[in-house]
């Protein structure tokens, strides 16, 4: 898997979310870039589902849950937050709230636990109770 490029094509659909969630849905161009963000979201299952599908089993099986391994666009978050960029200009994001897709696992019993996917660096992130807790896989350059 080439992680620059998968970088890059997740960072794309995350940058339309943000827009979408500028703009209200009476705007000219909302139809225009939600189906710009729903295009970009199909070439990004189909190039890279396989793969991470093959992961987020992994994690599934390291969670202990039950639970049927999604499409990876299904881990988006509805809303991302850009963060401040570091010393090399690099933006990075976060997400706050009840965000992705919810898990069940005797582990993590009557919580509220979720997977969601994060660009910059490319990963999949424990929500428990809507906090970010811990990076479960991080795409290696």
């Amino acid at each position: 898997m080439d992680y620059n490029k998968l970088e890059e094509d997740l960072a794309a659909i995350v940058e339309k979310r943000i827009a979408l969630s500028k703009i209200s849905y009476d705007h000219a161009s909302y139809d225009d870039i939600e189906e710009e963000m729903h295009d970009l979201e199909d070439d990004f299952n189909d190039e890279y589902g396989d793969e991470l599908e093959a992961i987020l089993e992994k994690i599934y099986a390291q969670l202990k849950s039950d639970n049927e391994v999604l499409l990876p666009s299904a881990y988006l978050a509805n809303e991302y937050h850009i963060m401040m960029p570091d010393a090399s200009g690099k933006v990075t994001y976060e997400v706050i709230g009840k965000e992705g897709v919810p898990v069940e696992s005797e582990q993590f019993d009557k919580m509220d636990v979720r997977l969601v996917l994060v660009p910059n660096p490319v990963r999949f992130v424990l929500q428990i109770n809507g906090k970010s807790m811990k990076d479960l896989w991080v795409a290696k350059k």
